[in-house]
């Protein structure tokens, strides 16, 4: 990609199973073996580090596999060549349990009783070579629109937010890129806070 790509060089949509195969190959030039499926994997920290240096290609297939449900699972920017350029995991709050349950979030209201139609942003990924290119914007706008679409009411969103941070810790998204897009701060949990977007 050259410096003057623009957005209509990429298209954003949901994630389908035809997609998938380019998602899983962004993953691998990106240099990531988790393939989003952290906040899926049941097992501890120590069961995560093992199965990325071990067993990758299991990340690889749940991936796929994921992508053949009929729920929402996230927003893909593919490029002319069919390559996908950037991913952002949208899904309902009650697919990632896990993500609630982290040390930050623990004293949330219960998924069951608050968040039955709520969607939840969990990470983004977008190639290096087509970083600062507007694609983590372009996922969140057409995101927002397919969570309308699926019957959310709400999306939260949760950006770690620091003075400094290099790309890879921005994997959540970045703060202002949310704020930019109507998010409110609903947790005030320092470093970690939680945003929410009405529909």
């Amino acid at each position: 990609m050259n410096a003057g790509a623009q957005a209509s060089d990429f298209q954003c949509r949901a994630l389908t199973e035809g997609d998938a195969p380019a998602l899983a190959e962004l993953f691998t030039r990106a240099g990531t073996d988790c393939h989003c499926e952290w906040w899926h994997f049941e097992g501890d920290k120590n069961e995560w580090l093992a199965r990325l240096f071990h067993s990758p290609e299991a990340n690889r297939a749940a991936l796929l596999e994921r992508a053949r449900s009929p729920r929402p699972t996230g927003v893909v920017a593919v490029v002319r060549t069919g390559e996908v350029a950037g991913w952002m995991k949208l899904t309902f709050a009650s697919d990632v349990p896990k993500l609630y349950a982290q040390r930050p979030y623990r004293g949330l209201p219960t998924l069951q009783e608050h968040r039955p139609r709520t969607m939840t942003i969990g990470c983004f990924l977008v190639d290096p070579a087509w970083r600062r290119r507007g694609v983590a914007a372009a996922l969140l706008a057409t995101g927002l629109e397919l969570a309308r679409t699926a019957g959310a009411s709400t999306v939260e969103a949760f950006p770690r937010r620091a003075e400094a941070l290099r790309d890879e810790e921005l994997w959540t998204g970045p703060y202002d890129l949310f704020s930019r897009h109507g998010f409110e701060i609903v947790h005030e949990l320092a470093q970690y806070p939680v945003l929410r977007r009405m529909l």
